[in-house]
């Protein structure tokens, strides 16, 4: 099976790691079988072993686990400081990608240097995830409720309460729109939101778009696995309602949306700058041709990751400054 149906090819080391890898078959993958597949790619995704393809953290910057007690659970959270910055600094809460398999340490490489060179305090957090008994909305509620408690406790974290931002990647930049549209609803306000190779749509519809028919089977993303994860992600709830593209986008966090070409999904994160720009949010679309899904997560086999890494830094400087300037509607 080829890895495009266009011209273009993935870089040939991520190709080698996804032959090595075996994807399993989604379709007729069962729970018990997610279970131990999870486990085992999580375990390599964490592994220092991986370092020369996952990418080296920043120097400079403590990572630790921790766990975060809410009223009714305790969910876990990876948090990268840097060692040396002056508090009060602004908050990143952060989401891995994968969706039904994932863990936060794989993206120990952007995060952990968004910490040293903003400077900032990044929570990334290990939410729930998605299987036949756990939909979506129990990871977005995991994202929320994190970011409320270490908002609520700003001084213990030594973060700027009014200096905030979401982010994720792939699914976990799904659960960060949807993250943004209750900040709004709420009344809390985001800088911003970071969105790298997002899913922003669960519904049917998700499969109409030219980028899914031309990339439909890539090294990193099968339309098979999106297809298998989209209806448990929408279990109990109406699909659309949990599909950022059909929500109202009024007076949210300004947005930079990083699409990967080679990517099933890239016109999921077109669409969406276009709906944010259509409600008047202020969004910014930064492509990277020859770069394929989950590239930011792969910056040894990937050379477009370090100038996703450097759009997203430039971004969060400006809309975690102090000030921020105003930022018009539309960006290219």
């Amino acid at each position: 099976m080829s890895d495009t149906t266009g011209t273009e090819r993935a870089p040939l080391g991520v190709r080698l790691l996804a032959a090595v890898q075996q994807e399993p078959d989604w379709p007729t993958l069962t729970e018990e079988r997610l279970i131990a597949y999870r486990e085992a790619a999580n375990r390599r995704a964490g592994s220092r072993f991986l370092r020369p393809i996952t990418g080296f953290p920043a120097s400079g910057v403590e990572i630790r686990w921790q766990e975060l007690v809410l009223a009714d659970r305790v969910v876990r959270i990876r948090v990268y400081r840097p060692r040396t910055a002056t508090s009060p600094l602004p908050l990143i809460v952060h989401v891995h990608g994968g969706a039904v398999v994932g863990t936060a340490a794989q993206c120990d490489w952007a995060n952990s240097h968004f910490a040293a060179h903003l400077p900032a305090v990044v929570v990334s957090v290990e939410h729930r995830l998605i299987d036949p008994r756990t939909p979506l909305t129990a990871a977005v509620d995991d994202d929320w409720d994190v970011l409320t408690q270490v908002r609520g406790h700003a001084a213990d974290w030594g973060i700027d309460p009014d200096r905030i931002a979401v982010a994720g990647e792939s699914g976990g930049a799904l659960i960060s729109a949807l993250t943004a549209i209750r900040a709004r609803d709420a009344g809390l306000p985001l800088r911003a939101q970071v969105l790298v190779n997002p899913v922003t749509d669960v519904s049917e519809s998700a499969f109409d778009h030219p980028s899914m028919t031309r990339y439909p089977h890539t090294p990193t993303l099968h339309v098979d696995k999106l297809r298998w994860i989209f209806p448990l992600a929408a279990a109990g709830s109406e699909a659309r309602a949990v599909s950022p593209r059909y929500a109202d986008a009024t007076g949210l966090a300004p947005a930079l949306v990083v699409v990967p070409v080679l990517d099933p999904l890239a016109d999921h994160g077109r669409r969406y700058v276009e709906r944010l720009r259509e409600f008047g949010t202020p969004a910014r679309l930064s492509e990277h041709p020859g770069a394929p899904h989950a590239f930011l997560a792969l910056p040894g086999l990937v050379p477009q990751a370090r100038a996703a890494r450097a759009a997203i830094l430039g971004f969060l400087r400006e809309r975690l400054a102090a000030h921020p300037a105003v930022e018009p509607a539309e960006q290219g």
